[in-house]
């Protein structure tokens, strides 16, 4: 098989566990069941779209659930999307996967554009150590592709 091939095979669809939202930047972080994707903008509702900056290659953040145990226990603690400020929460695959992949989340269709790198915030949130915590397991930026609306439990695939 060739490399091209296997780059393009997962064992299963992964799903969407969460969505996190927050209006403003430093604002309150919000669990939604659903948010409306917007072509080149992002989430509506969250600040990142509100900015208008089309073409941004981080419309949106993915983090992989599976992760957030790895970074609690890096931290000695507990570590949320809420704490890491990442949009969507995926399970069941490598999301690391997706960089510079069209794949959907549902009907969404998104376009992984590169690691999401913890920031000197990391520290606040998770305590000291958090920065290094989440180095390598921070997720991914993504742009919005298509306009549609994310639910909690829809599958997560290439296109």
């Amino acid at each position: 098989m060739l490399l091209a091939d296997l780059l393009k095979t997962h064992a299963r669809a992964g799903t969407l566990e969460a969505i996190v939202l927050r209006s403003h930047y430093r604002g309150e972080v919000v669990r939604v069941e659903q948010v409306r994707a917007l072509e080149n903008l992002g989430l509506e509702g969250d600040h990142k779209t509100f900015s208008k900056r089309l073409e941004s290659k981080r419309q949106v953040t993915l983090i992989q659930l599976e992760h957030l145990a790895v970074i609690a226990a890096l931290a000695h603690g507990g570590a949320t999307a809420e704490q890491l400020r990442r949009n969507l929460v995926v399970s069941g695959l490598n999301l690391l996967a997706l960089k510079e992949s069209a794949f959907y989340v549902g009907e969404v269709l998104l376009e992984g554009t590169g690691l999401c790198h913890p920031c000197s915030r990391m520290e606040e949130a998770l305590g000291v150590g958090g920065y290094n915590a989440v180095r390598g397991h921070g997720g991914l930026t993504a742009r919005v592709l298509s306009s549609g609306v994310l639910r909690i439990g829809d599958p997560v695939r290439l296109a």
